[in-house]
């Protein structure tokens, strides 16, 4: 009988996910919540056919130098700035991604975190935790959704899906004609602008991009003193689409009053100079911000088929079919070399 090919998982996974997995590969993952480190991941690696990656995870020509057993990497992501594509299919390995489960737990939660800060949902919590809850007092006074100007960056799947979602609010909702140059079916109630005028024109200001060398600080100190004094910043995608120093200072100037996001600078671990933390003004108690520690796509039920199509990626490659979700084709450069050779 043949040796099973070995597949390494580098976070926790479902019982499902290592079930499936151990049916037809020797399998390692890792036991604790704690990351490893660049460094392990890829001496743990050196062996492995296939990986099952995640957001903790940095893979780049280096790393892949290392692991000449590799073919294939199931990333249970949906952005994948954290990984070298070139590098991947010039040293012969498949990536794939989940394109579509993480559209509608992101478009919630972004309409969660657009609430909470808003309404200052967080902070009465904290109040009520701290100081008890002796009746009401004229305080806390926020904006809510309704009626409001929602400026909306970026409009694929999650950006179309959190319109989707406002349209119950009766908002005003416009997006960047850069990133989707027409409305679509299903958002009648979008119009189609700038980004300068989504910027300018909003109250809160919502983030859909994927990060690229493109969109990395596409809110910086310029753009933020573009926007409407004393509008709002949500950002449910990638942490590095904002300068977060410069929503610091606008914060502290009371240009803008608030922030909220659940991706930050410090994990976009393919961009060497990136803060080694959130700025600490950010996450003082008194800050007007609402975090969440990229929970994104948390639901039971989502994270665990999120986890299976990678699964099932990386069985489909090292079965020799090609896999769903993939966003290369090392296969072809393979038949590129094979001809240019003879």
């Amino acid at each position: 009988m043949a040796e099973k090919p070995k597949v390494l998982a580098t976070n926790p996974v479902f019982p499902e996910t290592r079930a499936l997995l151990e049916a037809h590969a020797t399998v390692e993952i890792n036991p604790s919540l704690e990351p490893w480190t660049y460094e392990e991941v890829r001496d743990r690696s050196r062996d492995v056919a296939g990986l099952l990656a995640f957001m903790t995870d940095r893979i780049d020509a280096a790393f892949l130098a290392a692991c000449p057993n590799l073919r294939v990497i199931g990333a249970a992501l949906k952005g994948f700035d954290n990984i070298d594509v070139q590098a991947a299919t010039e040293a012969g390995v498949w990536l794939t991604i989940v394109p579509d489960l993480l559209t509608l737990p992101t478009a919630e939660l972004a309409i969660g975190l657009m609430l909470s800060l808003g309404r200052n949902i967080v902070a009465g919590d904290r109040s009520i935790k701290a100081r008890g809850f002796h009746g009401w007092r004229a305080e806390l006074y926020g904006a809510g959704l309704a009626g409001a100007t929602v400026g909306i960056v970026g409009f694929g799947l999650v950006g179309r899906a959190i319109a989707e979602r406002l349209a119950g609010f009766q908002c005003r909702v416009a997006h960047d004609q850069s990133a989707f140059p027409a409305p679509v079916a299903s958002c009648p109630h979008v119009t189609v602008t700038s980004f300068a005028e989504v910027i300018a024109g909003s109250d809160y200001v919502v983030l859909a991009l994927p990060l690229t060398a493109a969109t990395r600080h596409i809110i910086n100190a310029r753009t933020i003193a573009d926007m409407k004094p004393g509008a709002r910043l949500v950002n449910p995608a990638r942490g590095s689409l904002v300068d977060e120093a410069a929503v610091a200072d606008a914060i502290d100037r009371g240009h803008l009053s608030g922030y909220a996001a659940d991706a930050f600078e410090c994990e976009d671990w393919a961009i060497e100079n990136r803060p080694a933390s959130i700025d600490p003004r950010l996450t003082n108690f008194s800050a007007p911000t609402v975090f969440t520690p990229h929970i994104g796509s948390a639901v039971t039920k989502v994270r665990q088929e999120i986890e299976l199509t990678a699964a099932r990626s990386i069985l489909d490659v090292l079965a020799g079919r090609i896999p769903l979700g993939a966003v290369n084709n090392p296969a072809k450069l393979s038949v590129h070399a094979e001809s240019a050779a003879r």
